[in-house]
């Protein structure tokens, strides 16, 4: 078991969950945070700690589109290992439902 981030990061961006995680596996894109499946050690401390719901172990039905997205972004977007301000508009979008759509520029595993 590993902890991915799903979609309700996106444009949210809060990271309340890299300030816990003991083992620094958080990556950060443009429009939200990844966990790296290889790297996180299944704690859990980092899920209780999102404001947005957006962390979940990856043993929940349908998250394997999330846990591709997590492992393939985490290999390239940068390691965050502090604690940032949320973006202006994350409580607009906290909750929105679609934003992978309407955020995301690709389906993992596309090369797009």
């Amino acid at each position: 078991m590993t902890y991915v981030v799903t979609e309700n990061c996106i444009k949210c961006k809060y990271t309340d969950c890299v300030e816990v995680c003991p083992v620094d596996c958080f990556y950060e894109g443009e429009n939200m945070l990844v966990i790296h499946p290889d790297e996180c050690i299944d704690c859990g401390v980092c899920e209780p700690e999102c404001p947005a719901d957006a962390i979940k172990p990856d043993t929940e039905p349908g998250l394997e589109k999330w846990l591709e997205l997590n492992s393939e972004y985490a290999k390239t977007w940068p390691n965050l290992t502090q604690k940032k301000d949320a973006p202006d508009e994350a409580k607009q979008f906290d909750g929105m439902d679609g934003k992978f759509d309407k955020f995301f520029s690709k389906e993992p595993g596309t090369g797009d």
